[in-house]
């Protein structure tokens, strides 16, 4: 596995390349997103560690570019843990938000789910739903709200596809935190409500088929 490690911090960067060294990954290093950027366009990585704050181009921005030309699994590392510059990481189309000072082994942990994830693709099935004006190409990888394709996050397909699967059924957020991001114990309860947040924002008044469940979790009902 190539695993691309932007951050200005040589430290943090030579302590996050021993550990994937060790485990037999390939580390690649950019100090700063315009580095980063360009060594993605000229290369191919399995998953990027994308520090927020960083000079001449933060992190955020910097994946956003990357989007536009490449689907590569990213994983924010910030000493900002505030739920602002998480959703907006996540927004920008991050697959996971680390908060520093971080466990190396952690951040292992949640590079080894998130590229499961994502090696897992779309879903098999080559059904179009439709529940009145949402229209879902479940093959195609595509969401229409009253025929206006929606541009969702990678974890938002994901999500959304997975509730779909699973319509009428009780989902706990534990069971979402497990099956869409791959982990258990390094989840937390808000990454899914956050990104339940966007989603229901992205299908405007379709929201309604994401039904909150106190206490519990969430369904898809329609």
């Amino acid at each position: 596995m190539k695993v691309l490690i932007v951050d200005d911090e040589e430290m943090i960067r030579n302590v996050l390349r021993e550990y994937i060294e060790f485990e037999g990954n390939e580390a690649y290093e950019a100090a700063d997103g315009i580095q980063a950027v360009k060594m993605c366009r000229e290369n191919d990585y399995d998953i990027i560690l994308m520090d927020v704050m960083m000079p001449s181009l933060d992190g955020f921005s910097a994946v956003k570019e990357i989007r536009k030309f490449k689907d590569i699994p990213v994983i924010m590392l910030s000493a900002r843990g505030e739920e602002y510059d998480k959703l907006f990481g996540f927004e920008v189309g991050a697959d996971d938000y680390v908060t520093k000072p971080f466990s190396p082994k952690e951040v292992m942990a949640r590079i080894a789910a998130v590229t499961k994830r994502h090696k897992a693709g779309a879903p098999a099935s080559r059904e179009v739903l439709k529940f009145e004006g949402l229209e879902i190409d479940m093959k195609g990888r595509n969401v229409y709200v009253d025929g206006e394709k929606l541009d969702l996050t990678p974890k938002e397909y994901e999500l959304l596809f997975y509730l779909v699967k699973n319509n009428g059924i009780a989902l706990s957020r534990e069971k979402l935190l497990s099956d869409v991001w791959g982990f258990d114990f390094y989840g937390d309860d808000r990454t899914v409500d956050t990104h339940i947040k966007m989603l229901r924002g992205s299908l405007k008044e379709y929201r309604k088929f994401i039904v909150t469940l106190r206490g519990l979790g969430y369904k898809f009902e329609a």
